[in-house]
């Protein structure tokens, strides 16, 4: 599954385009809430995958879609319009690469210092609250922790702030040990 969220070049420039926007319409948090639930949206939703990633979807039906959900989920204007017009340039694809960039501008601008926890199981509220705690303390501040479950990483956990990834997943370490054994 293809959600990863990285920064690209060409989600750079639109993520860039947008915030400037956002920023000088006073709508940067309004458009941030809307690209998080997208995000949101984008790992739960197989179909929402499928309509921004298929080379056979036109992009005047993928600009109908994301219109469609940004009305459904009452984005700010400023939002629904880039959305059409990522689609109608077909760039729908790089939608994860613009929310990263997003991301990481607004980052910059506030302050704010996200982390991203992933899992092999959906973690339990006590597990959550120790993971905040050790990157509270790790950090020196409060972090905005998104928490995604990843099955194919099989047990242990991935934790990425910023562009520092901390893998601790039992994939990570079975592939490790079999490139050694390779070796020995």
């Amino acid at each position: 599954m293809a959600d990863d969220f990285r920064t690209t070049e060409v989600g750079e420039r639109y993520a860039q385009a947008l915030f400037d926007l956002a920023d000088e319409t006073k709508a940067l948090e309004a458009v941030r809430a809307d690209l998080k639930s997208l995000r949101a949206a984008f790992g739960e939703s197989a179909d929402l995958r499928r309509l921004l990633t298929s080379p056979v979807i036109a992009s005047d039906d993928q600009a109908k879609g994301l219109t469609a959900i940004a009305d459904k989920a009452k984005f700010n204007g400023t939002t629904k319009k880039f959305l059409g017009l990522l689609a109608a340039n077909g760039r729908a694809r790089d939608l994860t690469a613009v929310i990263a960039a997003f991301e990481a501008l607004y980052a910059k601008k506030t302050g704010v210092v996200a982390a991203e926890v992933v899992s092999a199981q959906a973690l339990s509220a006590a597990q959550l609250k120790s993971i905040q705690s050790a990157l509270r303390t790790a950090l020196g501040k409060d972090p905005e922790t998104t928490v995604r479950v990843d099955p194919s990483i099989l047990g242990g956990l991935k934790v990425k702030v910023g562009s520092k990834l901390f893998d601790a997943s039992l994939k990570t370490k079975l592939d490790q040990m079999k490139f050694a054994l390779k070796r020995a």
